[in-house]
């Protein structure tokens, strides 16, 4: 099977007594409700089928990534005017408030993936009725638990920093209101440790595209160190996956974002999406199966005869002339991360294209990465683009470690290597090889994370993590941007304190 197809597994909620004039010890939950806990866990099935569901979430993170590039100098929202989805506009303007639409949507389903992931880790040793269900797997299975959940916590504290804390079961909305903002060393002392207890039972291979691995759970563990400075750390789990031979760099650069190319050789972690079931839910645009942020990075109104490839779209996550201008002459990375409409308009006339100048921020750029195409789309077009999110790749395994080594004073010669492997296929020759040391190859190394990771939402993190937004991002205000604010419904709601400066 091509992808994960996800499904919504019904999580019911334990219902306290409702005056029952029975004692508690004798109640019996399905007198009320006609699905309980008590009709979960049962067989390996149940435990496959909710750790399906516990995957579901990361489906509707997507927004993560336009906002990790939006936030930063890589693109603009674009859109229609300065109105047009005010809260990606209030993102890259630094405008930002406490009711802000997708903040407080990411906000909750990173929350929903924490709570599917208690879930089962409340159930892991004993189903409700007190039983032990035993099967082969099953700790390799929960491998993929342990990495979900600290995926979630990792959204949460590098978006928010201090969050909420809880583990090992599900909360309620009361429970929830009693809890306060937990530092974020402690959570991210706890993403450390998931990802250790995945590391230590996934396998290396997956039986299904989409399955978290063994080297998956390394390169997150690896990317947590480095938030965290732990240099040493770092290189020692991404050194593994760069010797067991199990990854390439994909010779083309481009084909890594077509249909054909997902789940490649370089591939360690990407989001599945799938077009194979019609979504017509304009209330939940990010809750089905398909991929609805393909559709805001398309050319408005673009059409074109014969093999043009390119769908509409929204015209939104618009790269910058600045980003464009950061690649040098010869790199086969910038058409693809900054698709030129004019020039591809040009070098094809034989399709006739028509296409709208987007009208806000225009730069005459698009993501090409993530361009909605003909044909990769099913029932509500806009809603079902089956374009898997790239989250990490062997190349960035190869950069991670390159920065491991050059700022924890390891082998200088295998950092330039790694970086220069990357390099290597950007330009088809060693003739852009990086020979600098010290501070020189740090920067080196954090200007190549751009290029190669341009669009893929990890810009804005790296300039917080390294500390160069204040440097790099007009309206950027230190000591209040490094963080978003919390949305102000879950202020009002639990009473936990606000972010500085919101």
């Amino acid at each position: 099977m091509k992808k994960i197809y996800i499904k919504m597994v019904g999580l019911a909620v334990v219902a306290t007594l409702m005056g029952s004039c029975k004692k508690f010890i004798d109640y019996n939950p399905h007198e009320d409700f006609v699905t309980t806990d008590l009709d979960y866990f049962k067989s390996e099935t149940d435990y496959r089928t909710i750790v399906v569901s516990a995957y579901s979430p990361v489906q509707w993170l997507n927004q993560v990534t336009a906002i990790g590039d939006i936030a930063s100098d890589n693109s603009a929202a674009g859109g229609e005017s300065a109105s047009d989805v005010l809260a990606l506009q209030q993102m890259d303007d630094f405008t930002l408030t406490p009711v802000n639409s997708t903040l407080e949507d990411l906000y909750r389903v990173a929350y929903e993936g924490v709570n599917r992931t208690n879930y089962l880790m409340q159930y892991k040793d004993k189903n409700p009725a007190g039983e032990t269900i035993s099967f082969n797997g099953k700790d390799a299975l929960y491998g993929e638990v342990y990495f979900l959940r600290a995926y979630y916590y990792f959204t949460l504290v590098k978006m928010w920093g201090d969050v909420p804390f809880f583990l090992d079961k599900r909360i309620s909305l009361t429970e929830g209101r009693a809890l306060a903002r937990s530092p974020k060393a402690e959570v991210y002392a706890q993403i450390e440790k998931d990802l250790q207890a995945a590391v230590a039972v996934l396998p290396t291979t997956s039986t299904q595209p989409g399955r978290i691995t063994k080297y998956a759970a390394q390169g997150l563990l690896g990317k947590v160190y480095l938030y965290e400075n732990k240099f040493a750390e770092a290189d020692a789990v991404l050194e593994p996956i760069i010797t067991s031979g199990a990854f390439t760099l994909v010779a083309d650069y481009a084909s890594i974002y077509l249909a054909s190319g997902e789940n490649g050789t370089e591939s360690l972690f990407e989001v599945q999406y799938t077009n194979g079931s019609p979504y017509y839910n304009w209330g939940g645009a990010t809750r089905g199966q398909g991929n609805y942020a393909v559709q805001q990075n398309g050319i408005r109104g673009i059409s074109g005869s014969g093999a043009m490839p390119y769908a509409a779209g929204w015209s939104t996550n618009l790269p910058t002339q600045n980003l464009a201008n950061a690649y040098a002459a010869g790199d086969q990375r910038k058409d693809v991360t900054c698709f030129n409409i004019e020039a591809y308009k040009t070098a094809h006339p034989e399709y006739g294209i028509q296409y709208q100048v987007a009208p806000y921020k225009n730069s005459g750029l698009y993501n090409g990465k993530y361009l909605p195409r003909k044909g990769e789309s099913s029932g509500q077009i806009e809603l079902n683009y089956l374009n898997n999110i790239r989250v990490m790749r062997y190349s960035e395994v190869l950069l991670m470690a390159a920065e491991a080594l050059t700022r924890g004073a390891g082998d200088v010669t295998k950092a330039q290597n790694y970086l220069n492997q990357v390099r290597r296929r950007a330009f088809k020759d060693n003739a852009h090889d990086i020979t600098a040391t010290g501070d020189a190859l740090k920067t080196a190394i954090w200007d190549e994370r751009r290029l190669e990771l341009a669009m893929d939402g990890d810009r804005f993190f790296d300039l917080v993590r390294t500390g160069q937004a204040a440097s790099k991002l007009t309206g950027f205000t230190t000591g209040k941007h490094e963080v978003f604010p919390i949305p102000q419904q879950e202020v009002t709601i639990t009473g936990i304190t606000q972010n500085p400066g919101y």
